[in-house]
């Protein structure tokens, strides 16, 4: 594919998030903001006896939290048991025990990690009724937890509540994610990406011999897992299978909505707190990485050495042909940097150094944009930690959009930002410490191999996306046992909710402060362009002081053998 197309394809998913920056961002600011309640809204608080008027402190909010993701993940467990009994199992029988704990924690924190073949496992009845339904919750979810963030941020008045969880939870649902979902599914149903009732038909191929296709939900569902930075389709091939991903305008569709809402999230968080310089600057930041991410995976997979590339003419190995190399790449970087997981080629086959960019993009912690709300959050952490770190460089007080930040604030936002490394490198190193992990292992061999530095990046790659709750997998690493199917999913649940509890936490000692007159702040401005390039420094040095020696270990050894 020539340059001049390659770069087109960039541009049109720019022009297409330039687009809807302003009316979608402002949009979800006014969902959040406002006091009027949809009829079925109003409907679902009164079947739930919900009082949308009342607040939660940061407590109610994190319990509310936590209770729904526990009853999520045992009804979605329940549902993949019972799935042999139930209608449409069109003789699938019931998921195993440690497959569907993992698949429930999976779909439940946004992760959407897959152990298995989803059209040979899971039913229509239970992609639909189960996967698919936590696609939609899972992101209200991380959106809702944004949102209390920034009210803690921006409450003018000590003692006010968080907003209330069950009402940001519906309005985000039914205002934003299910809308934005129906408008993708058309456009994908337009390219030709299938959806239908059945689970497959018989053919006769040319050879006479008979053969059975899959069929069933799929454009309605890989709408959602990309709105809503699921990643957990229906197909094992994911977005590279045509009957989901049909054409590269289809392709171009789905980055773009991959990357909608955790992009316009910073301008609903610019409207919120009454300035748009800050959510600008939050945008700059993230689109540094995102673009410095894109054109060091580009220029790896681009110019691959070898004599399997020189014949092919590319570095095409694992990767989708109606795509190309550069489809393919912005797919990894934006599916790996937005918390999705989705993918449209093998992560496993790219070279040393994209497949160690990729991962990369994971480790810096899901910021750049990351995902649905969990992105944004993620992101004001670090722009909290950076604030605490400038004002002690300069000798001032620290302070956050006219808020001191003190002992109790940076340690949850210090704890929030460890979870992640801690679970990562713990987990890889249990692994690779257990001798049946490199059975499970595509690539394996003696200490210093290519093989065996190969199967520890593939092993560090499961549990960075487990961690991250991202998704994605090296796809030669085989986690069906039941070591990696429990140990990722602990890692999973920690990774999601630990930090969550932190954030509220931090959020619910800011709401507590009345905020300093800007005229008499003590701080720098946490806006324009010194700032950015401090929180820019800020979210580089934490992932490389932490993951530069397992990278070491893993993709950079690799790429220089």
């Amino acid at each position: 594919m020539s340059t001049a197309a390659a770069v087109g394809q960039v541009a049109t998913v720019l022009v297409i998030l330039a687009a809807a920056y302003i009316p979608l961002g402002d949009h979800m600011a006014r969902v959040y903001r406002g006091d009027r309640d949809l009829a079925v809204e109003r409907a679902v608080y009164r079947i739930a006896r919900i009082d949308p008027r009342r607040p939660q402190t940061w407590k109610g909010y994190a319990l509310a939290v936590l209770a729904f993701s526990l009853i999520s993940v045992l009804l979605l467990y329940l549902l993949q048991r019972l799935q042999g009994v139930l209608p449409g199992a069109d003789g699938k029988p019931g998921v195993n025990p440690a497959m569907a704990f993992n698949t429930a924690v999976s779909f439940v924190t946004n992760t959407d990690w897959q152990s298995y073949s989803p059209e040979l496992v899971m039913s229509n009845l239970t992609q639909m009724l189960g996967l698919a339904v936590q696609n939609f919750a899972s992101a209200a979810v991380g959106m809702a937890v944004a949102i209390a963030l920034i009210r803690g941020l921006v409450a003018r008045r000590a003692g006010t509540g968080l907003g209330n969880f069950w009402v940001d939870l519906i309005r985000g649902t039914v205002r934003i994610l299910l809308p934005l979902a129906v408008i993708v599914a058309i456009i994908l149903l337009t390219q030709g990406a299938v959806q239908s009732w059945h689970t497959g038909f018989d053919y006769t191929m040319l050879d006479g011999r008979d053969a059975r296709s899959i069929v069933g939900p799929f454009a309605s569902q890989e709408a959602i897992k990309e709105i809503g930075t699921n990643g957990g389709g229906t197909l094992a091939a994911n977005s590279a299978h045509p009957f989901s991903n049909p054409t590269p305008l289809s392709n171009i569709v789905e980055i773009a909505a991959l990357l909608l809402i955790p992009v316009c999230l910073t301008r609903t968080y610019g409207t919120l707190v009454g300035d748009r310089r800050q959510g600008l600057t939050l945008l700059g930041v993230m689109a540094t990485i995102w673009t410095a991410m894109l054109a060091v995976t580009w220029w790896f997979e681009a110019h691959a050495t070898g004599a399997a590339r020189t014949a092919a003419g590319a570095m095409l190995e694992g990767k989708e042909q109606r795509f190309g190399i550069p489809g393919s790449v912005l797919f990894a970087v934006s599916t790996t940097g937005t918390s999705t997981g989705a993918v449209n080629a093998s992560h496993d086959s790219f070279t040393a150094g994209g497949g160690g960019a990729v991962l990369w993009n994971m480790l810096l912690g899901e910021v750049a944009p990351g995902g649905a709300g969990s992105g944004l959050y993620g992101m004001l952490i670090l722009a909290v930690i950076t604030v605490f770190v400038g004002g002690l460089l300069v000798g001032r007080t620290p302070e956050f959009l006219g808020k001191k930040i003190g002992r109790h604030e940076i340690t949850l936002a210090a704890l929030s930002v460890l979870v992640m490394p801690a679970l990562v490198l713990t987990g890889t190193a249990i692994s690779v410490l257990l001798g049946s992990t490199t059975d499970a292992q595509g690539n394996s061999g003696p200490p210093g191999t290519p093989g065996s530095i190969h199967g520890f990046t593939e092993v560090l790659y499961a549990y960075a996306s487990a961690a991250n709750n991202n998704g994605s997998a090296f796809g030669g690493l085989t986690v069906t046992d039941t070591w990696f199917q429990t140990s990722l999913g602990v890692v999973m649940l920690f990774g999601r909710f630990l930090p969550i509890v932190f954030v509220l936490a931090l959020a619910g000692l800011m709401v507590r402060q009345v905020p300093r007159a800007a005229a008499v702040s003590s701080t720098l401005p946490t806006h324009g362009v010194l700032f950015g390039v401090l929180l820019l420094g800020t979210t580089l040095l934490v992932a490389g002081l932490t993951f530069f020696p397992a990278m070491t270990l893993g993709p950079i050894a690799e790429a220089l053998l």
